[in-house]
């Protein structure tokens, strides 16, 4: 016999920690997942002690092929069956295209999408035949213009935000809810990755408590679509309203260039 459980990838630090807190007081066997063993285990002896819940740690690198099948296969060996998956492993690379690290800008696809995708993908059918589960995939505001300097970024952003929003719409009404959260710049390590410390969009960031507060009630109310932060609400509907080349010439500005 299985349990159910709830999954977050990228759990070790910013929006994934802050839903990790969010989803324990649920009671359900959480599994936090991301590279850095000590920061996990610490998150699961905290959690362990305030909400009485048992919590598995699994230190894995998401971006290597293969990282999602090795993950399942981790997670079907503790006897566990996930009932709620949170996508939230990612990264972003600010640099000219040309200039980029291809190595890097080849792991960031694999983890934004690929890994993403196939997780889903893994845990979609246990769902529908339950007739209950939740996938929570975090995309970004960036899904919604081309991002100079931030293009692959923004462009596998907005893969997370269209396959999110179609899904939602193939699987809502046989109790399965898919929800992408859209959150802006956020106050996290993602800025040290990025190389976005000191420019402007890093100066404008919402706090990761905030957004996985509010990504997390979109879920379970359903929303396919979280766009978190006051500032940032606004942006789809102004992009569908500004010429899309005055949107990517602001974007630039944004991004310090």
């Amino acid at each position: 016999m299985t349990t159910l459980a709830t999954v977050i990838t990228g759990a070790s630090s910013g929006i994934g920690e802050a839903l990790a807190h969010l989803f324990a007081p649920e009671q359900q066997t959480l599994v936090l997942v991301a590279r850095r063993k000590e920061k996990l285990e610490v998150l699961a002896k905290e959690l362990n002690s305030k909400h009485g819940i048992r919590v598995h740690v699994i230190a894995q690198d998401l971006q290597q092929v293969g990282a999602a099948a090795a993950l399942m296969n981790e997670i079907a060996n503790l006897k566990l069956t996930v009932d709620t998956l949170v996508n939230n492993a990612g990264f972003g690379i600010s640099a000219p295209f040309a200039k980029a690290d291809a190595s890097k800008t080849t792991g960031m696809m694999q983890l934004n999408m690929v890994t993403l995708t196939e997780l889903t993908h893994m845990t979609l059918p246990a769902m529908l035949e339950r007739g209950h589960g939740r996938i929570m995939n975090i995309a970004s505001v960036a899904a919604f213009q081309p991002c100079p300097y931030f293009a692959v970024y923004a462009a596998t952003k907005a893969y997370v935000l269209s396959f999110s929003e179609a899904l939602a719409a193939e699987v809502g009404e046989r109790g399965v809810l898919v929800t992408a959260v859209c959150p802006g710049s956020t106050a996290t390590e993602f800025h040290d990755i990025a190389h976005t410390k000191g420019s402007l969009i890093e100066k404008m960031s919402d706090s990761a408590q905030m957004v996985a507060e509010q990504g997390y009630k979109a879920l379970n109310n359903g929303k396919p679509v979280i766009v978190t932060g006051l500032i940032n609400k606004p942006l789809p509907l102004i992009n569908r309203l500004v010429p899309r080349r005055a949107m990517t010439w602001a974007t630039t500005k944004m991004m310090g260039h």
